[in-house]
């Protein structure tokens, strides 16, 4: 049985919720995030919570239940505080700048790398970290690796583009002569 499908999303102050359907639709100002749930959990509003239902005892309800409160849960997080990835560039020669709707990679390539940053993404470059942030969690994670995946870090030198927390395992180099 879910236990993340038990706890009720607690929607904060200024981030208006309905259900239409069986789509769950959180707005904030301008900005509108929809939740398709295909009818396969009950939802409900009571006070500033949403709560879910299974539909029935089957172990895929189970599984929809806990998925699509996550879901939603991202959605009012993202809406209030928004999501943001950090990534660092090591590597001599390797620069990152953002130029209009555009991010420009030198990667140590024979050319630049040219990102066209997608609707709904900001991204921030300060000396080598670049910081993808947004109001939708996935479109943040995978902005973030596709950035890293243009040169992802080498295990001797360390070099390419890494998340800030992740840590890189170094290998040894070639051994010396006998």
């Amino acid at each position: 049985m879910s236990r993340v499908g038990k706890v009720p999303v607690t929607v904060p102050s200024g981030i208006e919720v309905k259900v239409e359907g069986t789509e769950l639709i959180a707005k904030k100002g301008n900005l509108e995030k929809r939740l398709e749930t295909h009818g396969r959990v009950n939802m409900e509003i009571k006070d500033n919570e949403v709560v879910f239902t299974r539909k029935d005892d089957s172990k895929e309800s189970s599984a929809f239940w806990g998925t699509y409160r996550s879901l939603f849960n991202n959605i009012v997080i993202g809406l209030d505080q928004g999501f943001k990835k950090s990534l660092e560039i090591n590597g001599v020669g390797y620069r990152a700048n953002v130029n209009g709707k555009t991010l420009e990679l030198q990667l140590g390539y024979s050319h630049p790398i040219n990102f066209e940053i997608p609707e709904g993404i900001e991204i921030k470059v300060e000396k080598n970290i670049i910081t993808v942030s947004g109001t939708d969690k996935q479109q943040v994670g995978q902005v973030a690796a596709e950035i890293r995946g243009f040169r992802p870090p080498e295990p001797y030198k360390g070099k390419g583009v890494k998340y800030t927390d992740e840590v890189i395992i170094r290998k040894a180099g070639k051994a010396a002569g006998k």
